[in-house]
């Protein structure tokens, strides 16, 4: 798959039943549709407080930030807020293919899901610990 920001190869980081694209170049990260619930469901992560069901419809988020062509259907990306303070701004493929999170921006969302309340103690540890696995092997 090709890096919809810097336009390099990315390399596949497979884990269980995930396989997320990443950029080495920009570090970015692309999630396949159901991609990022599912690695939050294989990290215990439960009642996270995002509503990525709507993420597909939710109206966009304005922003001067360049928009990006999705990588699998080549339209261009629409920009969406997740989360709140403070929230990251994602990429979302019109189609569905995908969410494109730009390098930091997957761990400043597990930092805010793993402040939840209602989130395991050692949720924030489990995915960061799985994270750095999946990328450090593929290194």
């Amino acid at each position: 798959m090709i890096c919809p920001v810097c336009k390099n190869d990315m390399i596949d980081v497979e884990h269980e039943r995930i396989e997320l694209d990443y950029c080495t170049s920009c570090h970015g990260v692309w999630f396949d549709a159901e991609e990022l619930e599912l690695l939050l469901e294989s990290m215990g992560v439960k009642n996270h407080g995002l509503d990525l069901d709507n993420i597909w419809h939710s109206p966009e988020t304005e922003t001067e930030e360049k928009k990006r062509k999705c990588s699998i259907c080549g339209q261009k990306m629409t920009k969406a807020a997740i989360g709140k303070e403070p929230e990251v701004l994602i990429d979302v493929c019109p189609q569905g293919d995908g969410l494109w999170f730009d390098g930091g921006e997957v761990s400043h969302l597990i930092t805010r899901i793993a402040k939840n309340p209602s989130a395991k103690p050692d949720s924030e540890a489990r995915v960061i610990t799985f994270l750095g696995e999946v990328f450090h092997a593929q290194e």
